[in-house]
């Protein structure tokens, strides 16, 4: 009997990129799809590919993607036999587990109780050490007085870890090096669980030095078998959080990887595990990966973003295989038929922007093209034209490379990076490609303090002024204007750039074109030579590679130039668009970064403040981002309300003398 003969549809829980990775699966095995979606998603790509579609709730998750009422009654109107939550939302949710069953419709996941015991992490470690699985040294029980746990930082001797017991991807985590950075740090931590997973408790754990990231794919059936698909080295994190994964792990042994796979399996079959879970270790790679320096950190009872490069070595369809398991049928395979092969690489493409700290962006995609070849694969959730909005993970894609060795695969995720256009929001596509081209990430020589200590040789800090990137925009700006100017009728009224150059028997005279590069003004010359146009900015040397820039428009007059998947916007200069209140106010004006929420306000009028000092903390996307005062100064306006939504550009705090 075939998996739909007895699972005949299945309701996707999730939105984006894995809503649409679970769709493409589920109907090549036959399966009727089943979207769930919000306000915000109702034109999103997974809506249109999936079979049927109904709308759950506004755009805010609580009030649509973790609404377990709403989506189970949609599961029912819409007789879905069983439901997959993909990663994140509800995927780790015991309660909606025990609610799927009751309903009696099939959870595409491990059980409740499974969910439960592996879902806090002080349980979590309490269990897999009576299991025998090593863990970190720290401080995992109830005890949540913020001097107590303090206490518990200094017996254990910094630096150490902040995290939330029921946290995952980064969030609700904080290192803290010192003493005195304890308790704020606690409080942030604390807030950002809160506001990801309803639960602000926390356990305090030793920082492990050279750490490296290290995971384990497991996969168990109902019937009592569980087997491991090799290892993920996720070593390249930002703020805790997945930035490039890789298989099989860098410079790991035969036997580190019997002794993980075997603490991983233990750790599975301890609480019954069925479905696909995934076991993290933090490995100290001081001296290489050594089998007895390695430690448990989690276990994320859910498919993992990065399980592509799991599916690439061994051949095997993970979302495929979960939905077999799922319809009760055995694995079908044994350990030792488990095998690898080649190497794969995975870089997670995001709406950031590096050089400012990498804020989150949000805006229309007006350009998306991606590569096609050999040993590539793309996972994404969105098209051209589509909204990337302030209310989710900010992804727009995963780019995955498989080839014979390491290196193959690092140079082919390199080309592949190098060929991927964007326009619109800004993105960390340069980024990624200067990862993959790093030195000491190539060589093996890297941990989780790898990107943070390579911050500016990996362009995240201000760049200077791309000019060749500039200069192919003002010449579409140029062609734009001229066919503006011609195709103007007789008495229209036009801007001072508008109007072709008079009759004349001189040669054309070089042309002042003023442009907004990212909402910087700056001075364009166009000199005509021939047929065609050249263009210099003073005091800018262009560079060859002009060939390489790709150009989109965007709304506006705005044009995007993309180079080296670095991005540049370029507009006219409009002088009655300047925005007067922030030139007032130059230097002293603090502006929401992104679209999200004002959670915290740490000033009020009157208040003298330092330069660095805390104004105000803005969340976007489920993280938490620090606005910090310019200058010394008074404070002189306070224009936000603490839980109130800010627009991006919004000013928030206003600084006099």
């Amino acid at each position: 009997m075939t998996i739909a003969a007895k699972l005949p549809s299945v309701l996707i829980a999730n939105r984006g990129e894995i809503a649409c990775r679970v769709i493409r699966t589920a109907k090549r095995l036959g399966l009727r799809t089943i979207a769930v979606y919000s306000e915000a998603d109702a034109e999103a790509l997974f809506v249109e590919m999936a079979d049927e579609a109904y709308a759950i709730g506004p755009a805010p998750a609580r009030e649509s993607y973790l609404d377990t009422a709403r989506i189970l009654a949609v599961a029912r109107e819409a007789g879905a036999a069983c439901i997959h939550p993909g990663y994140g939302f509800l995927s780790e949710n015991a309660d909606f587990a025990e609610a799927c069953a009751a309903a009696g419709i099939v959870f595409v996941g491990p059980p409740a109780a499974a969910i439960r015991a592996m879902g806090l992490k002080d349980a979590a470690k309490a269990l897999v050490e009576k299991a025998g699985v090593p863990v970190v040294p720290g401080y995992h029980g109830p005890q949540q007085d913020p001097g107590f746990l303090a206490g518990e930082a200094q017996r254990i001797g910094y630096p150490v870890l902040i995290k939330a017991i029921a946290g995952g991807g980064g969030k609700g985590m904080r290192k803290v090096d010192r003493p005195e950075d304890f308790a704020d740090a606690l409080t942030g931590a604390q807030r950002e669980a809160a506001s990801a997973f309803g639960d602000v408790r926390v356990l305090v754990e030793k920082y492990v030095l050279s750490p490296r990231h290290i995971e384990i794919q497991v996969f168990g059936d109902g019937h009592g078998n569980v087997v491991h698909l090799y290892e993920r080295d996720c070593s390249l994190q930002r703020r805790h959080q997945k930035v490039i994964e890789e298989a099989p792990a860098p410079g790991m042994t035969a036997a580190m990887r019997a002794a993980m796979g075997k603490a991983a399996t233990e750790a599975a079959k301890a609480v019954g595990y069925v479905g696909a879970g995934t076991v993290e270790f933090i490995a100290d790679g001081r001296e290489g990966l050594h089998p007895d320096r390695f430690y448990f950190m989690e276990m994320n009872t859910r498919l993992q973003v990065e399980h592509p490069v799991t599916e690439a070595i061994t051949g095997l369809d993970l979302v495929a295989l979960q939905l077999k398991v799922a319809a009760g049928e055995p694995l079908g395979f044994t350990q030792a038929e488990v095998k690898a092969q080649g190497h794969a690489v995975e870089a997670r493409l995001y709406a950031e922007d590096p050089e400012k700290g990498f804020l989150p962006s949000t805006g229309r995609l007006w350009a998306l093209q991606f590569p096609q070849g050999e040993g590539i694969r793309v996972d994404s959730g969105v098209e051209a034209g589509d909204l990337v909005t302030p209310f989710y993970d900010p992804m727009i894609a995963k780019l995955i490379a498989h080839a014979p060795t390491r290196d193959e695969a690092l140079d082919r995720l390199g080309s592949a990076l190098g060929e991927t256009i964007v326009a619109g929001p800004r993105t960390n596509l340069a980024f990624l490609k200067r990862l993959t081209e790093a030195e000491g990430f190539r060589k093996g020589a890297f941990d989780t303090g790898f990107i943070d200590r390579n911050m500016s040789a990996l362009g995240a800090a201000p760049q200077p002024l791309d000019a060749a990137a500039v200069a192919a925009a003002a010449l579409q700006l140029e062609e734009a204007r001229q066919a503006a100017g011609l195709a103007a009728t007789e008495g229209e009224a036009r801007s001072p750039w508008q109007n072709p150059d008079a009759f004349s028997l001189m040669p054309r005279q070089p042309l002042g074109l003023p442009l907004l590069v990212d909402g910087e003004r700056v001075e364009a010359l166009i000199e005509w030579q021939g047929d065609g146009a050249r263009v210099s900015l003073p005091g800018q040397a262009i560079g060859e590679g002009e060939h390489e820039i790709a150009l989109a428009e965007g709304e506006g007059g705005i044009w995007y130039a993309l180079h080296r998947g670095r991005q540049t916007a370029v507009a006219l200069f409009d002088p009655f668009g300047v925005d007067l209140d922030a030139a007032a106010g130059a230097g002293g004006v603090v502006k929401a970064p992104m679209h999200g929420k004002l959670v915290a306000l740490f000033v009020a009028p009157g208040e003298a403040v330092t330069k660095g000092q805390r104004l105000a903390i803005v969340e976007a996307m489920k993280m938490e981002h620090v606005l910090t005062a310019p200058r010394d100064g008074t404070v002189s306006e306070v224009a936000g309300e603490p839980g109130g939504q800010v627009a991006e550009g919004a000013k928030i705090v206003v600084l006099g003398e």
